[in-house]
């Protein structure tokens, strides 16, 4: 998943914006089979890491690099670089919450869970979003926004309850549940740290570029505190997974959605949120074993129709 997703519900939304999304051109239509099968592939590519390397030093390769292919885009793109001592700190708080350990919390959790599921738990940021809003920021939701935050919590119970009878006595379901819902609240917290530097007007290619370098030194400096083994996979499969993660997921993607966001608007974009979960579990189904059942399927319905009430609800929720 990209590091750079900016939740649906985006505050603010213009009548320019909601009049230039009212059509979709050929290329915005590509863009949106692209971002949804990216992003729908991502999670399958990170429990593809998980076998020999640990999650933080996983950490450290994928946003080391990230940071690195995001500097050279800057530098090619004459991006400035150059900040006071206050931005940085601000940049760093936002790395280490939304660049670096929320994605480590569901590397965790990929070693407990299907990749779809984590998908799904991901698909919850919209809706904690609200939560959080209202607790940090005083933003108070609609009641349809209410609503829909209710449907997807809900969601996620009847979808994992029948994982968690299945397993009576093996904690795994409920670690990998527990680390994906702990990814979803850093990222969430990232999204409302960021708020406040928007009065700051940083270019968001330049912000990213600090953003992933203070989250890889963060990482960098919990595994040698944790004293974490830097084990290297020389696999193909774990270096494909990191290719795809690192320039699809992380450049590629994050260029595709910023650019629907001038052309098609942040609500309508947003409903990607709605649809890379339903590509992760099919995923899922075909290549780990994930087994569909009636709650599943009624839990995976009441999280999409949660998404939507909410992003339909014009709470001013915090986004990047």
């Amino acid at each position: 998943m990209s590091a750079a997703i900016i939740p649906p519900s985006q505050a603010g939304t213009s009548v320019s914006e909601s009049a230039k999304a009212s059509t979709m051109s050929s290329k915005d239509i590509g863009l949106y089979g692209m971002m949804i099968v990216v992003w729908g592939t991502s999670w399958i590519a990170m429990a593809h890491q998980v076998e020999i390397v640990p999650a933080l030093i996983t950490g450290v390769y994928r946003f080391t690099l990230a940071a690195a292919v995001t500097f050279l885009w800057a530098l090619l793109g004459k991006y400035p670089l150059r900040f006071p001592l206050q931005v940085h700190l601000r940049l760093a708080m936002v790395g280490i919450f939304m660049f670096s350990s929320n994605f480590v919390m569901f590397y965790f959790a990929a070693g407990y869970i299907a990749s779809g599921l984590m998908a799904v738990i991901f698909s919850l940021v919209s809706l904690f979003n609200i939560i959080l809003s209202a607790l940090f920021l005083g933003m108070r939701p609609t009641k349809l926004g209410m609503v829909g935050t209710v449907l997807g919590l809900s969601g996620i119970g009847l979808i994992f309850w029948p994982e968690i009878s299945a397993n009576v006595g093996d904690q795994g379901v409920l670690y990998g549940l527990g680390f994906g819902l702990g990814g979803t609240l850093l990222f969430c917290t990232g999204n409302i740290l960021s708020v406040s530097n928007r009065k700051l007007d940083i270019p968001l290619i330049s912000a990213n570029c600090w953003c992933l370098t203070y989250g890889s030194l963060w990482l960098l400096c919990l595994a040698l505190v944790l004293d974490v083994p830097f084990i290297m996979d020389w696999s193909a499969e774990y270096w494909i997974a990191m290719a795809w993660l690192v320039i699809m997921a992380s450049v590629v993607a994050f260029w595709g959605y910023m650019t629907l966001l001038s052309s098609i608007g942040p609500a309508r974009a947003g409903y990607l949120t709605v649809l890379f979960p339903v590509v992760a579990l099919m995923l899922s189904t075909l290549f780990e074993g994930y087994q569909w059942s009636l709650w599943g399927l009624i839990g995976l319905a009441a999280i999409i129709a949660g998404n939507i009430l909410v992003m339909r609800s014009g709470s001013k929720q915090a986004a990047v």
